[in-house]
């Protein structure tokens, strides 16, 4: 019992994690509403916040994966709050110290970002003992996820206002909010004991070992997967808020609706996210990684696709919720962009499960594939900007989902081919490789 109750604080310390990464991470998308404001930049650098942030893990991840292995789960997260807090006092900074310090701030923001997800995941996976019952932990801790990433965008939405006068500094309030979860669970987390998963023991050899994860094909396809992945997830609200925000005259044009009640309507892709990630964290222990992630990406494709050709003077209201006051709030918007709303509920499982089947059966090269995988969240600001480029090419944002359609086919192909661990050599791994 008492075995239990540890394992079971492991896991609400590691879930409180995830909610934090969605928090920092998501102040990007929003933030870019106002970079190109104050800043007067394109679509494509607007998002230099998200590049920053998810190029970070290009450079952090593998060394993730060797803090991990090293001095465990604990430190390691402990590490990442630090580096968290220095990460969000320089963005703080830039309101008054420029565009570049803003930029360095996303960056390190990043490293802090990658760290956690390098703990979040592989530690969730492991005390559910992988299989259907890791992925169903990694979904209910995607659920927190979900719901910091509701807040940041009605908090940010609200703190923007009207997004021809947004500026860094009206952003200090959300920052300051992060600063607060960083140090607060950095506090937490010291003072927690945490039962680290029994790592597999390496006998040292003269002989280098001629295998690793990049031995497993499954492993290959599903780290290109996530690095896809980020184009759905982040690609779909943070250009239905430019597209909101944008007004009519605009180069590229939008319907030029007030900045918090856009932010309150992205907030509803987020609020899919959560409910999806419910329903994922509720069937996750019956209903196999591959279904889920087969189910959600036909979806998505024909989500995208109706979103894309539909007519935008064919409106819809859809309800977005004003926590100041504790209300309803409705708002008209084309029904192409309810279709990608909508595309919150399939994003919401993609993540926990893909990263499930490409870790699947990799034993001892478990910890160091998990740092590998963060690396590709670099793939993140690859789509985003590639969405962005797209958008100032055709000066069309429904055009540029076109990036969003081609990640979404390729999930499926993985979804239904790419996973399959084909390599003969998994077969010498043993299963007490894994958390027992």
């Amino acid at each position: 019992m008492a075995e239990k109750a540890k394992q079971w604080g492991a896991i609400i310390v590691m879930i409180a994690l995830f909610a934090m990464i969605a928090f920092v991470t998501n102040l990007c998308s929003p933030m870019a509403v106002i970079v190109k404001n104050q800043y007067g930049a394109s679509n494509f650098l607007s998002q230099i916040g998200n590049y920053g942030n998810f190029i970070a893990y290009l450079v952090m991840g593998i060394p993730s994966g060797m803090l991990l292995k090293r001095y465990g789960y604990k430190k390691t997260a402990l590490i990442a709050l630090a580096v968290g807090i220095v990460g969000i006092l320089v963005q703080w900074a830039s309101g008054w110290a420029g565009f570049g310090v803003y930029l360095i701030g996303a960056f390190i923001a990043g490293f802090c970002m990658c760290m956690l997800n390098t703990v979040v995941n592989p530690m969730l996976n492991l005390l559910g003992g992988g299989g259907n019952k890791g992925n169903q932990l990694i979904q209910i801790g995607g659920v927190f996820n979900s719901a910091a990433a509701v807040a940041v965008y009605i908090i940010m939405g609200a703190l923007i206002g009207e997004a021809a006068k947004a500026k860094i500094s009206d952003a200090t309030p959300a920052l300051m909010i992060a600063l607060a979860i960083f140090v607060i669970g950095f506090i937490v987390i010291l003072f927690t004991k945490i039962e680290e998963p029994v790592q597999p023991v390496e006998v040292k050899s003269e002989v280098k070992d001629k295998y690793s994860a990049f031995s497993f094909r499954h492993f290959k396809l599903g780290i290109l997967a996530i690095f896809l992945y980020g184009g759905i997830e982040v690609g779909t609200p943070t250009y239905i808020m430019q597209y909101l925000t944008a007004t009519p005259e605009a180069t590229t044009p939008g319907i030029g609706m007030m900045g918090h009640m856009a932010g309150l309507i992205v907030a509803v892709y987020w609020l899919m996210m959560l409910i999806g990630r419910f329903i994922g964290g509720t069937i996750g222990g019956k209903v196999s990684s591959k279904a889920m992630v087969t189910t959600v990406s036909i979806a998505s494709i024909a989500l995208v696709l109706f979103g894309m050709f539909a007519p935008t003077d064919i409106m819809v209201k859809v309800p977005g919720i004003d926590w100041a006051n504790t209300a309803v709030v409705w708002e008209q918007v084309p029904v192409g962009i309810f279709a990608f709303i909508l595309v919150g509920l399939c994003t919401s499982v993609m993540w926990g499960a893909i990263f499930n089947l490409a870790t699947e059966g990799l034993g001892k090269y478990t910890a160091m594939a998990s740092g590998i995988f963060m690396t590709m969240v670099f793939g993140f600001a690859i789509m985003v900007g590639l969405q962005g480029l797209v958008a100032d090419w055709t000066g069309s944002y429904m055009t540029s989902y076109v990036v969003v359609l081609f990640c979404a086919a390729y999930i499926l192909f993985y979804a239904l081919i790419g996973h399959k661990n084909v390599n003969k050599y998994n077969q010498k791994i043993k299963k007490s490789t894994f958390l027992n």
